[in-house]
């Protein structure tokens, strides 16, 4: 008993809600007052607020300005059309846009874990991941979803898509399970700078690189490179292997038909996954030793 009632004290220290509770909704409703608090701070200034949406916009406009251009040279991009590789990026930029939103803080904790100041969010009573992720939350990001899609709706006009039931109902189901998925990456990402402390372009370039990678067909990569991203660090399960079934595409690997319902099932394995690996990255933790 002595050591149970030990280890919640450890946990409770950690930030880790007691037994009794629940852990996704003390989390949530941390991450909802501080991610308002900042909110509130944004607002104060809607002009500069309105600028910086704008800008980030315009940037991240800039990638499909880049497929703009290649299109003007050529007719098709590794098999795909204009309209096609529209479609993959449109899905991309939203799954990864909302979860920017709701975690692009998260990449910051290296420098939280250098500095020592991850130790003022352990005596917190909320749940630490959340602490992280709403910290500095940053509604301008917004900027990247509308753009995303914005580009997704021109894809669906100028595609000649043969719509089921199924293919409708898996737009959202492709979009949320892609922003699972990101999500996970993140956490993963930022559960290994407890051990790096200094790995931030490491996480980097699975979450923003991985992005870029999947507005692209899989036609256009390394066969090596497709198999990684579907089966080592599933993030073909974002856009490739379900929009390849609502455009009737075939699969580079001649994967199976069913596997493009898979995306939710991938998201839960992969934030379950990603769940673990913060919490043992949480509890290795030593503080800076200052």
């Amino acid at each position: 008993m002595a050591d149970l009632q030990a280890q919640e004290r450890h946990d409770a220290h950690r930030g880790f809600p007691p037994a009794g509770r629940s852990r996704v909704v003390d989390g949530l409703r941390a991450y909802r007052l501080i991610a308002w608090m900042w909110i509130r701070s944004t607002m104060a200034y809607r002009a500069s607020f309105a600028m910086t949406v704008f800008g980030n916009f315009a940037g991240t406009a800039l990638d499909f300005v880049a497929i703009l251009l290649m299109f003007s040279r050529v007719d098709e991009l590794g098999g795909y059309s204009l309209g096609e590789v529209a479609f993959l990026y449109g899905l991309s930029s939203a799954a990864f846009g909302l979860t920017d939103l709701a975690l692009g803080s998260v990449d910051r904790l290296g420098q939280r874990v250098r500095d020592g100041t991850l130790d003022t969010l352990l005596v917190r009573p909320a749940p630490v991941l959340a602490q992280v992720a709403a910290d500095r939350f940053a509604l301008r990001r917004l900027g990247r979803i509308t753009q995303g899609l914005l580009v997704l709706g021109y894809a669906l006009v100028v595609v000649d898509i043969s719509w089921t039931p199924l293919k409708v109902l898996m737009m959202p189901v492709m979009v949320v399970s892609g922003a699972a998925i990101f999500a996970s990456v993140f956490v993963a990402g930022a559960a290994f700078q407890f051990v790096a402390q200094d790995a931030s372009q490491v996480q980097n370039s699975f979450t923003y690189g991985g992005t870029t990678l999947l507005q692209y067909p899989p036609t256009v990569f390394a066969k090596d490179l497709v198999r990684g991203v579907t089966f080592v660090v599933p993030l073909a399960f974002v856009n490739w292997v379900p929009a390849l079934y609502v455009l009737d595409l075939p699969y580079p690997l001649d994967l199976p038909e069913w596997v493009a319902f898979l995306p939710p099932l991938v998201a839960v394995v992969c934030c379950a996954l990603s769940g673990v690996a913060w919490r043992a990255g949480l509890r290795s933790y030593r503080s800076t030793g200052s």
